[in-house]
């Protein structure tokens, strides 16, 4: 066990804070929420850099990792839709994705094809915490300006879903047939 995986330890336990926080939002429970979000999604960069910074990429690190930035954000879309800030559909599609790119990842490992990270990826991460952000804040903030980002960047991280998953399978392909 090193510093980098405690951070993705700590973003998994961070999960059920942020999901009671947002069961009965109201305008604190928001913000402490929003804040719980902001620190979790600030270790995903953190463990990474620490990990290579500090030559700890251990096998643990690489499952823990991505397993923890997919429960977040899981959780976080699903208790948007509960409190009815985004449609059930986006959240099916990106939850979707995440699930189907996570397993044709796993196959192309076990047949020895890695299939890296790629920019677009990361671009729907932030667009992600982005949306998430906005719309949980909104609550505290009550301005509508926020919400319309909020919306705007789910949608953009919806869409960049969708094409980095794509783009995820066609390079599966070319790799492995």
């Amino acid at each position: 066990m090193n510093v980098p995986n405690l951070l993705s330890i700590s973003r998994i336990l961070a999960v059920p804070v942020f999901i009671v926080l947002m069961l009965e939002p109201t305008p604190l429970r928001a913000l402490l929420a929003g804040i719980v979000f902001s620190i979790a999604s600030a270790t995903d960069w953190l463990d990474g850099y620490l990990a290579r910074k500090w030559g700890q990429v251990t096998k643990i690190g690489k499952l823990l990792d991505p397993i923890a930035d997919k429960i977040l954000v899981a959780s976080a879309l699903i208790m948007l839709v509960d409190i009815a800030r985004i449609p059930s559909w986006i959240a099916i599609i990106i939850i979707g994705r995440e699930i189907a790119i996570t397993g044709l990842r796993a196959m192309a490992a076990s047949e020895g094809i890695v299939i890296a990270a790629e920019n677009m990826g990361k671009w729907k991460v932030g667009a992600q915490i982005t949306a998430v952000l906005c719309l949980v804040l909104d609550y505290h903030l009550g301005t509508d300006w926020i919400s319309d980002v909020g919306r705007i960047a789910i949608f953009i991280a919806m869409i960049l879903a969708v094409i980095s998953g794509m783009r995820y399978i066609i390079d599966y392909w070319k790799r492995a047939g």
